[in-house]
C-alpha cells in the first residue's frame, strides 16, 4: 500500500527535466571515508533531480556488527514499530535495536520514522534454508503483509539512507558525515512514471545488493511477474526495484557470474550472437532463451553495489550516460565527469564504458570491462 502521507506533491517543485544522476566509488583497499564525500559529488549534480527523491548506500559502516544483518526499517510513525518488532522477535535473534539518528532540515518538513535492527536468523529455524533465503522471506513478509512499514535495506555491514528531497538534503537529514564506508553510491531522482515518495527513492536493496538507476525499465511488468514465480514481491512502486531482486536471483541463487547476469540484463543482439564462435553462440542463445523474462528493456545506466564490489552497466545502445575513472586505489562511476572531478580533480584514467558491457570493480582488484566477444 502506498504511504500517501509521505508523497510530496509535484507542484511543490519547479521541474527542470534533466534525468536522474548516479555516482558511486569503491576504495579497493577498504579505506573508509565519511558520507560528506559523496554528498559533495551528488550536490554537483543537483539539477539532474527535482527534489522528489535522493538516497545513498554505504558499505563498511557497521564494523562492530559486521556479522549481523542490519535491517533499516521505515515506519509511517513511531507508533507503527511495535507490530513489526513483535514479528521480528518471533522470527529472528535480535542483538541491537536503535533509532536511526536524523537531523531536521528545513527542506524536509515531514518524514517517516526510521529504526535499525542488527539480527541473525535463529539456528533452530524451520525449514532449514540458508540464512540469506531466510532473511529474504522476512523482508518480503514485512513489505507485503505489514502495513505502514518497509524494509529499506537488509544487508550485512551496509545500509541505505533515502527519502523525498534533494540528495544533499537527504545526506544532512541522515547525518551521513557520521558514517564511514569503503563503498558509496548516491542517487538524485527525477521521477517520471512512478510517484516520488520515501519508499520509492533510490537505492533499492535486498541483502547486500543495492541499485541506483538513471533511466526507465519498460519491461517492469514482465520482470515483476517473472520474479513472483521465485517468491519475490515488488511493493515499492518504482521500476528499479526489480533489478535488486533480479541480481539476487541470478547471481546468488542461480550462481551466474556478473558477466552472464549483465548479458541477461542487456543481452547481445541476435546479429552479434550469430557471428560468435559455435560454443559462445550456443551459450548466449540459451542464456537469452532461458532468461528472456529477466531482460531489461528501456534506457538505463545502473550502479550495483555489493559487499565486495561495484558494478556499472549501460543498456545495449547507451541511452543514458555513464563514465568511469580511476585514481590510485579508487574507482569512480557516475553520470557526469564533473561529479567525479568534484571529489577527485586529478584522475589516472577516464573513459566511457561500452554499451551493454559491465564495468566490474572488485575489492583488491583493478576494474575490468567484461565483454561477450
Amino acid at each position: 500500500m502506498l504511504r500517501k502521507s509521505f508523497i510530496r506533491r509535484p507542484e511543490h517543485y519547479g521541474k527542470d527535466i534533466s534525468a536522474c544522476g548516479v555516482i558511486g566509488f569503491i576504495h579497493h583497499d577498504k579505506k573508509r571515508v565519511d558520507g560528506s564525500v559523496i554528498r559533495k559529488s551528488m550536490a554537483n549534480m543537483h539539477d539532474r533531480g527535482n527534489g522528489l527523491g535522493g538516497g545513498f548506500a554505504a558499505y563498511g559502516i557497521y564494523p562492530e556488527m559486521a556479522d549481523k544483518y542490519a535491517l533499516h526499517i521505515m515506519y509511517d510513525t513511531k507508533d507503527d514499530a511495535p507490530e513489526v518488532e513483535k514479528y521480528l522477535e518471533s522470527k529472528l535473534d535480535i542483538y541491537k535495536v536503535e533509532p536511526i539518528s536524523i537531523f531536521e532540515v528545513p527542506a524536509i518538513p515531514s518524514y517517516p520514522y526510521f529504526k535499525r535492527y542488527f539480527v541473525l536468523p535463529p539456528k533452530d529455524r524451520f525449514p532449514p534454508i540458508s540464512d540469506n533465503d531466510y532473511m529474504v522471506n522476512v523482508v518480503m513478509h514485512i513489505n507485503v503483509n505489514i502495513e505502514h512499514a518497509f524494509v529499506v535495506s537488509s544487508g550485512k555491514n551496509m545500509g541505505v539512507f533515502k527519502g523525498v528531497g534533494f540528495p544533499e538534503d537527504i545526506a544532512d537529514f541522515f547525518r551521513l558525515d557520521e558514517y564511514d564506508g569503503y563503498i558509496w553510491t548516491g542517487h538524485n531522482r527525477f521521477p517520471t512514471n512512478t510517484p516520488g515518495w520515501w519508499g520509492g527513492a533510490h537505492p533499492f536493496a535486498l541483502l547486500d545488493w543495492s541499485i541506483v538507476h538513471n533511466g526507465e525499465i519498460s519491461s517492469y511488468g514482465t520482470n515483476r511477474r517473472y520474479l513472483e514465480m521465485f517468491g519475490y514481491q515488488c511493493t515499492l512502486q518504482t521500476d528499479t526495484e526489480v533489478v535488486a531482486y533480479l541480481m539476487d536471483l541470478l547471481v546468488r541463487r542461480h550462481e551466474l557470474s556478473f558477466e552472464h547476469a549483465a548479458a541477461v540484463f542487456a543481452p547481445p543482439f541476435w546479429k552479434d550472437i550469430d557471428q560468435m564462435p559455435d560454443a559462445q553462440k550456443n551459450f548466449y542463445t540459451k542464456l537469452r532463451m532461458i532468461y528472456s523474462a529477466a531482460a531489461l528493456n528501456g534506457p538505463f545506466a545502473f550502479l550495483m553495489g555489493y559487499s565486495e564490489g561495484l558494478i556499472g552497466l549501460n543498456d545495449r545502445v547507451k541511452l543514458r550516460p555513464l563514465v568511469v575513472a580511476t585514481h590510485d586505489k579508487t574507482t569512480y562511476m557516475a553520470s557526469e565527469e564533473a561529479a567525479i572531478r568534484e571529489i577527485c580533480p586529478e584522475v589516472d584514467r577516464l573513459w566511457a564504458p561500452r554499451a551493454g558491457r559491465p564495468i566490474i570493480a572488485k575489492m583488491n582488484e583493478e576494474p575490468v570491462s567484461l565483454s561477450v566477444e
